[in-house]
């Protein structure tokens, strides 16, 4: 892993980190974890024990757990962030499979290439 990366990766550690302890403070279960696509991610149990992955945007500072406008909150400002997921796992997350905001270029390549 070069240097930039493993910076970012730094990064998005101690951000989701602070994020989990936040959340933690409030009650809420969270669990830090790599996915099994190796992406940094926090697990966040709502009101109805349903979990969601937040992870951290890089490209636009936002912590996100779907594609949706109301699913992404900057990352900037850690309590108002924690507020706002708090608020989300309270209300409960929105029904349906969890849809994410990373697009992989591959799959778009591979379609003109066929």
């Amino acid at each position: 892993m070069n240097q930039i990366l493993e910076q970012q990766r730094a990064y998005e550690r101690r951000q989701l980190t602070a994020l989990g302890e936040e959340l933690t403070a409030r009650g809420i279960t969270t669990v830090l974890l790599v996915d099994q696509n190796q992406r940094l991610a926090l697990d966040v149990v709502d009101s109805k024990f349903r979990t969601r992955r937040i992870h951290v945007h890089l490209s636009f500072w936002w912590f996100y757990w779907g594609d949706q406008a109301d699913e992404r909150v900057s990352c900037l400002r850690l309590r108002k962030a924690a507020l706002f997921v708090e608020a989300a796992a309270q209300a409960g997350w929105r029904d349906g499979e969890q849809a994410d905001l990373i697009v992989d270029l591959r799959k778009i390549a591979d379609a003109y290439h066929s």
